[in-house]
Protein backbone atom coordinates (compact mmCIF):
# COMPACT_ATOMS: atom_id res chain seq x y z
CA UNK A 1 0.00 0.00 0.00
CA UNK A 2 1.15 3.71 -0.54
CA UNK A 3 1.05 5.52 2.51
CA UNK A 4 0.68 9.00 1.25
CA UNK A 5 -3.00 7.37 -0.44
CA UNK A 6 -5.80 9.09 1.31
CA UNK A 7 -7.95 6.49 -0.06
CA UNK A 8 -6.24 3.96 2.17
CA UNK A 9 -5.94 3.42 5.64
CA UNK A 10 -4.53 0.90 8.36
CA UNK A 11 -6.66 -0.49 11.28
CA UNK A 12 -6.61 -3.14 13.62
CA UNK A 13 -9.37 -5.55 13.87
CA UNK A 14 -10.76 -8.04 16.47
CA UNK A 15 -12.75 -11.56 16.13
CA UNK A 16 -16.40 -10.18 16.79
CA UNK A 17 -15.44 -6.45 17.34
CA UNK A 18 -14.49 -7.48 20.94
CA UNK A 19 -12.25 -8.02 23.27
CA UNK A 20 -11.81 -11.54 23.63
CA UNK A 21 -12.90 -14.41 21.01
CA UNK A 22 -11.82 -16.08 17.94
CA UNK A 23 -12.96 -16.01 14.34
CA UNK A 24 -10.76 -16.68 11.22
CA UNK A 25 -9.53 -13.40 9.25
CA UNK A 26 -12.42 -13.86 6.94
CA UNK A 27 -14.99 -13.86 9.09
CA UNK A 28 -13.33 -11.13 11.06
CA UNK A 29 -13.61 -8.97 7.40
CA UNK A 30 -16.52 -10.30 6.53
CA UNK A 31 -18.75 -8.71 9.64
CA UNK A 32 -17.12 -5.52 8.79
CA UNK A 33 -19.12 -2.68 8.09
CA UNK A 34 -17.95 -1.08 4.23
CA UNK A 35 -20.36 1.33 4.25
CA UNK A 36 -17.55 4.12 4.45
CA UNK A 37 -14.04 1.62 4.10
CA UNK A 38 -13.97 -1.66 2.47
CA UNK A 39 -11.35 -4.05 3.39
CA UNK A 40 -9.13 -4.93 1.12
CA UNK A 41 -6.14 -6.72 2.76
CA UNK A 42 -5.36 -8.59 5.71
CA UNK A 43 -3.14 -10.30 7.95
CA UNK A 44 -3.45 -12.01 11.64
CA UNK A 45 -2.10 -10.08 14.00
CA UNK A 46 -0.72 -10.50 17.71
CA UNK A 47 -0.29 -13.71 19.63
CA UNK A 48 -2.99 -14.25 21.97
CA UNK A 49 -4.55 -16.43 24.64
CA UNK A 50 -5.46 -19.72 23.77
CA UNK A 51 -7.66 -20.96 27.36
CA UNK A 52 -11.57 -21.05 26.79
CA UNK A 53 -12.86 -17.86 28.93
CA UNK A 54 -10.49 -15.62 27.15
CA UNK A 55 -9.35 -17.44 24.82
CA UNK A 56 -8.41 -14.34 22.33
CA UNK A 57 -7.39 -11.96 25.08
CA UNK A 58 -4.09 -10.67 23.04
CA UNK A 59 -1.03 -11.10 24.78
CA UNK A 60 -0.15 -7.25 24.25
CA UNK A 61 -1.86 -3.87 23.52
CA UNK A 62 -4.37 -3.26 20.87
CA UNK A 63 -6.59 -0.04 19.83
CA UNK A 64 -9.23 -0.33 17.61
CA UNK A 65 -10.71 2.59 15.69
CA UNK A 66 -9.37 4.42 19.00
CA UNK A 67 -10.73 1.78 21.47
CA UNK A 68 -8.61 0.19 24.14
CA UNK A 69 -9.21 -3.06 24.36
CA UNK A 70 -6.15 -4.75 25.81
CA UNK A 71 -3.28 -3.54 27.63
CA UNK A 72 0.37 -3.64 26.68
CA UNK A 73 2.95 -6.15 28.12
CA UNK A 74 6.45 -4.72 27.26
CA UNK A 75 6.26 -5.87 23.98
CA UNK A 76 7.60 -4.97 20.55
CA UNK A 77 4.03 -3.03 19.42
CA UNK A 78 2.87 -0.98 16.14
CA UNK A 79 1.13 2.55 16.25
CA UNK A 80 -0.31 5.06 13.76
CA UNK A 81 -0.05 8.59 15.90
CA UNK A 82 -2.73 11.56 15.84
CA UNK A 83 -0.68 12.57 12.60
CA UNK A 84 -0.70 9.23 10.95
CA UNK A 85 3.01 8.67 11.39
CA UNK A 86 3.97 4.72 12.00
CA UNK A 87 5.67 3.96 15.10
CA UNK A 88 7.31 0.92 16.89
CA UNK A 89 9.01 -0.34 19.98
CA UNK A 90 8.18 -1.70 22.67
CA UNK A 91 5.25 -0.64 24.90
CA UNK A 92 5.09 -0.80 29.13
CA UNK A 93 1.87 -0.33 30.87
CA UNK A 94 1.58 2.21 33.24
CA UNK A 95 -1.97 2.00 34.11
CA UNK A 96 -2.86 2.41 37.70
CA UNK A 97 -6.06 2.70 40.04
CA UNK A 98 -5.54 5.93 42.33
CA UNK A 99 -7.86 4.78 45.39
CA UNK A 100 -9.49 7.21 47.64
CA UNK A 101 -6.21 7.24 50.29
CA UNK A 102 -3.97 8.28 47.43
CA UNK A 103 -2.36 5.26 47.04
CA UNK A 104 -1.78 3.52 43.81
CA UNK A 105 -1.86 -0.17 42.33
CA UNK A 106 -1.68 -1.39 38.08
CA UNK A 107 -4.15 -3.36 36.68
CA UNK A 108 -4.83 -5.09 33.60
CA UNK A 109 -7.27 -4.89 31.18
CA UNK A 110 -10.11 -7.47 30.06
CA UNK A 111 -7.60 -10.48 30.97
CA UNK A 112 -7.72 -13.32 33.05
CA UNK A 113 -7.82 -12.17 36.64
CA UNK A 114 -5.21 -13.75 38.58
CA UNK A 115 -5.19 -13.45 42.04
CA UNK A 116 -2.70 -11.67 43.00
CA UNK A 117 -4.03 -9.38 40.36
CA UNK A 118 -5.87 -6.86 39.35
CA UNK A 119 -8.20 -6.27 36.41
CA UNK A 120 -10.41 -3.67 34.72
CA UNK A 121 -13.09 -5.05 32.45
CA UNK A 122 -14.86 -2.61 30.02
CA UNK A 123 -18.34 -3.76 27.92
CA UNK A 124 -16.00 -4.46 25.01
CA UNK A 125 -14.92 -7.85 26.57
CA UNK A 126 -18.72 -9.01 26.96
CA UNK A 127 -21.46 -9.68 29.03
CA UNK A 128 -19.34 -10.71 32.17
CA UNK A 129 -15.86 -10.55 33.92
CA UNK A 130 -15.65 -14.16 34.28
CA UNK A 131 -13.55 -13.20 37.49
CA UNK A 132 -13.54 -16.01 39.88
CA UNK A 133 -13.01 -15.39 43.56
CA UNK A 134 -13.09 -11.97 43.58
CA UNK A 135 -13.99 -8.69 44.79
CA UNK A 136 -15.61 -6.92 42.03
CA UNK A 137 -16.36 -2.82 42.34
CA UNK A 138 -19.39 -1.57 39.58
CA UNK A 139 -17.85 1.94 38.38
CA UNK A 140 -20.28 4.24 36.88
CA UNK A 141 -19.64 7.66 34.94
CA UNK A 142 -19.03 11.01 37.16
CA UNK A 143 -21.13 13.15 35.67
CA UNK A 144 -19.15 15.98 33.02
CA UNK A 145 -16.37 13.56 33.29
CA UNK A 146 -14.96 11.49 29.91
CA UNK A 147 -15.95 8.12 29.35
CA UNK A 148 -16.34 5.08 27.33
CA UNK A 149 -14.86 3.84 24.96
CA UNK A 150 -12.20 4.08 27.05
CA UNK A 151 -8.91 5.70 25.52
CA UNK A 152 -5.16 5.48 26.12
CA UNK A 153 -3.27 7.92 27.81
CA UNK A 154 -6.77 9.13 29.85
CA UNK A 155 -7.52 9.89 32.94
CA UNK A 156 -11.01 8.99 34.23
CA UNK A 157 -12.83 9.52 37.87
CA UNK A 158 -15.16 6.60 38.47
CA UNK A 159 -17.83 6.62 40.85
CA UNK A 160 -18.28 2.72 42.83
CA UNK A 161 -21.73 2.39 42.88
CA UNK A 162 -21.88 -1.43 43.62
CA UNK A 163 -19.62 -3.62 45.80
CA UNK A 164 -19.79 -7.74 45.09
CA UNK A 165 -18.11 -10.66 46.51
CA UNK A 166 -17.89 -13.88 44.41
CA UNK A 167 -17.47 -14.03 40.44
CA UNK A 168 -18.55 -13.46 37.23
CA UNK A 169 -20.21 -9.78 37.45
CA UNK A 170 -22.48 -9.15 34.56
CA UNK A 171 -21.06 -5.68 32.49
CA UNK A 172 -23.67 -2.98 32.12
CA UNK A 173 -23.19 -1.51 28.69
CA UNK A 174 -22.28 1.95 30.40
CA UNK A 175 -19.97 1.00 33.24
CA UNK A 176 -16.79 -0.88 33.73
CA UNK A 177 -16.30 -3.70 36.37
CA UNK A 178 -13.26 -3.88 38.22
CA UNK A 179 -11.91 -7.30 39.52
CA UNK A 180 -9.63 -8.31 42.85
CA UNK A 181 -7.99 -10.90 43.07
CA UNK A 182 -7.83 -12.26 46.38
CA UNK A 183 -4.25 -12.45 47.12
CA UNK A 184 -4.42 -8.50 46.66
CA UNK A 185 -7.41 -7.49 48.36
CA UNK A 186 -5.11 -7.40 52.09
CA UNK A 187 -3.04 -4.47 50.48
CA UNK A 188 -5.98 -2.06 49.18
CA UNK A 189 -8.02 0.13 51.23
CA UNK A 190 -11.29 -0.52 52.09
CA UNK A 191 -13.38 0.87 49.60
CA UNK A 192 -17.67 1.52 50.06
CA UNK A 193 -20.27 2.39 47.68
CA UNK A 194 -20.12 5.82 46.65
CA UNK A 195 -15.84 6.13 47.01
CA UNK A 196 -14.29 7.80 43.92
CA UNK A 197 -11.80 6.23 41.84
CA UNK A 198 -9.02 7.80 39.11
CA UNK A 199 -8.08 5.35 36.11
CA UNK A 200 -4.86 6.22 34.40
CA UNK A 201 -4.21 4.00 31.28
CA UNK A 202 -0.62 5.71 30.61
CA UNK A 203 2.39 3.84 29.06
CA UNK A 204 5.77 4.30 28.58
CA UNK A 205 6.20 6.13 26.02
CA UNK A 206 3.04 8.24 25.62
CA UNK A 207 0.67 6.96 23.30
CA UNK A 208 -1.95 9.53 23.56
CA UNK A 209 -4.19 10.14 20.86
CA UNK A 210 -3.39 7.31 19.17
CA UNK A 211 -6.26 5.19 17.23
CA UNK A 212 -4.65 1.91 16.14
CA UNK A 213 -2.16 0.02 17.29
CA UNK A 214 -1.22 -4.06 17.90
CA UNK A 215 1.79 -6.24 19.66
CA UNK A 216 3.94 -8.64 18.37
CA UNK A 217 7.55 -8.96 17.99
CA UNK A 218 9.80 -9.29 18.01
CA UNK A 219 11.45 -6.47 15.99
CA UNK A 220 13.10 -7.31 12.98
CA UNK A 221 14.17 -4.36 11.41
CA UNK A 222 14.63 -0.60 12.61
CA UNK A 223 16.00 2.43 11.35
CA UNK A 224 16.58 0.66 7.99
CA UNK A 225 19.32 -2.04 10.02
CA UNK A 226 18.63 -5.59 10.59
CA UNK A 227 18.13 -6.40 14.17
CA UNK A 228 19.37 -9.12 15.94
CA UNK A 229 16.73 -11.78 17.39
CA UNK A 230 16.12 -11.86 20.42
CA UNK A 231 13.10 -12.56 22.70
CA UNK A 232 11.98 -9.63 25.64
CA UNK A 233 10.37 -11.25 28.66
CA UNK A 234 6.59 -10.98 27.46
CA UNK A 235 8.31 -12.92 24.10
CA UNK A 236 10.49 -15.53 26.11
CA UNK A 237 7.59 -17.92 25.35
CA UNK A 238 8.10 -18.16 21.64
CA UNK A 239 11.46 -17.99 21.52
CA UNK A 240 12.65 -21.40 20.58
CA UNK A 241 10.39 -21.00 17.49
CA UNK A 242 12.20 -18.09 16.45
CA UNK A 243 15.29 -19.94 15.64
CA UNK A 244 13.36 -22.44 13.47
CA UNK A 245 11.89 -22.97 10.08
CA UNK A 246 7.42 -22.10 10.43
CA UNK A 247 5.31 -20.06 8.70
CA UNK A 248 5.30 -16.25 9.19
CA UNK A 249 3.63 -13.05 9.10
CA UNK A 250 4.75 -9.32 9.58
CA UNK A 251 3.99 -5.61 8.75
CA UNK A 252 6.48 -3.30 7.60
CA UNK A 253 7.11 0.21 5.83
CA UNK A 254 9.52 2.60 4.77
CA UNK A 255 8.80 6.26 3.66
CA UNK A 256 6.60 5.24 0.63
CA UNK A 257 5.27 2.04 1.35
CA UNK A 258 3.72 -0.58 3.99
CA UNK A 259 3.80 -4.32 3.00
CA UNK A 260 1.65 -6.95 4.40
CA UNK A 261 3.80 -9.97 5.02
CA UNK A 262 2.90 -13.81 4.97
CA UNK A 263 5.01 -16.66 4.37
CA UNK A 264 3.37 -20.37 3.95
CA UNK A 265 5.54 -22.79 5.98
CA UNK A 266 5.50 -26.90 7.54
CA UNK A 267 4.30 -28.20 4.03
CA UNK A 268 6.46 -30.40 2.17
CA UNK A 269 6.64 -29.63 -1.68
CA UNK A 270 5.10 -26.29 -1.18
CA UNK A 271 7.37 -24.41 1.64
CA UNK A 272 9.02 -25.06 4.82
CA UNK A 273 8.84 -21.21 6.03
CA UNK A 274 11.40 -19.41 7.43
CA UNK A 275 13.23 -18.40 10.62
CA UNK A 276 13.17 -14.97 11.93
CA UNK A 277 16.81 -13.95 10.96
CA UNK A 278 15.64 -15.10 6.90
CA UNK A 279 11.97 -12.76 7.32
CA UNK A 280 14.19 -10.39 8.40
CA UNK A 281 16.19 -10.19 5.58
CA UNK A 282 13.48 -10.63 3.25
CA UNK A 283 11.81 -7.71 4.53
CA UNK A 284 15.01 -6.13 4.19
CA UNK A 285 15.40 -7.22 0.52
CA UNK A 286 11.40 -5.88 0.08
CA UNK A 287 12.78 -2.17 0.67
CA UNK A 288 11.10 -2.27 4.36
CA UNK A 289 12.91 0.15 6.79
CA UNK A 290 10.99 -0.70 9.69
CA UNK A 291 9.65 -4.27 10.68
CA UNK A 292 7.63 -6.42 12.97
CA UNK A 293 6.70 -10.20 13.64
CA UNK A 294 3.10 -11.11 14.37
CA UNK A 295 2.03 -14.66 15.04
CA UNK A 296 2.39 -17.15 12.76
CA UNK A 297 2.30 -21.13 12.40
CA UNK A 298 -0.87 -22.04 12.08
CA UNK A 299 -2.22 -18.48 12.51
CA UNK A 300 -0.35 -17.16 9.68
CA UNK A 301 -2.58 -15.81 7.01
CA UNK A 302 -3.10 -13.66 4.24
CA UNK A 303 -6.33 -12.25 2.99
CA UNK A 304 -6.55 -9.92 -0.27
CA UNK A 305 -9.61 -9.27 -2.73
CA UNK A 306 -12.34 -10.98 -0.76
CA UNK A 307 -9.71 -14.81 -0.31
CA UNK A 308 -7.33 -15.92 1.88
CA UNK A 309 -4.05 -15.83 -1.05
CA UNK A 310 -2.27 -18.37 1.52
CA UNK A 311 -1.86 -22.21 2.20
CA UNK A 312 -2.52 -22.01 5.75
CA UNK A 313 -0.30 -24.88 7.64
CA UNK A 314 -3.28 -27.21 8.98
CA UNK A 315 -4.95 -26.83 5.78
CA UNK A 316 -8.05 -24.26 6.71
CA UNK A 317 -8.10 -20.81 8.41
CA UNK A 318 -7.21 -20.70 11.85
CA UNK A 319 -9.73 -18.91 14.10
CA UNK A 320 -7.46 -15.84 15.00
CA UNK A 321 -7.92 -13.11 18.11
CA UNK A 322 -7.07 -10.07 15.38
CA UNK A 323 -5.83 -8.75 12.72
CA UNK A 324 -4.25 -5.67 11.00
CA UNK A 325 -6.18 -4.50 7.73
CA UNK A 326 -5.45 -2.01 5.02
CA UNK A 327 -9.03 -0.53 4.08
CA UNK A 328 -9.80 1.86 0.88
CA UNK A 329 -11.78 4.25 1.62
CA UNK A 330 -16.08 4.08 -0.42
CA UNK A 331 -16.38 6.17 -3.45
CA UNK A 332 -19.18 4.07 -5.03
CA UNK A 333 -16.94 2.98 -8.15
CA UNK A 334 -15.51 -0.10 -6.46
CA UNK A 335 -12.75 -1.53 -4.46
CA UNK A 336 -9.88 -0.95 -6.81
CA UNK A 337 -6.50 -2.71 -5.65
CA UNK A 338 -4.27 -2.00 -2.55
CA UNK A 339 0.05 -1.58 -4.06
CA UNK A 340 1.65 -4.97 -2.59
Amino acid sequence: MQRDNSLYKIDSVHAGAKAIGLETLSEQLGRLDSTRWIPVAGVNGDFYQRDKAFAGAPRGLQIMDGELISAPCSSATFWIDALGQFHMTNVASLFRIVWPNGATTGFGLNGELHPQGIELYTPTVGFSTHAEGAREFVLSRVEGSRWLPLRIGQTYLAHVSEVHEGRNRSIAPNSLVLSVGPAALSKLPAIEPGKLLRILTETAPPLHGVRTAISGGPILIQGGKRQKIRASAAEAYEFSSMLERHPRTAIGWNRNYFFLVEVDGRQKGLSVGMTLDELSKFLGDLGCEEAMNLDGGGSATLWYAGQVQNSPCDRMEREIANAMVIFKKSTGIGTGSAHN
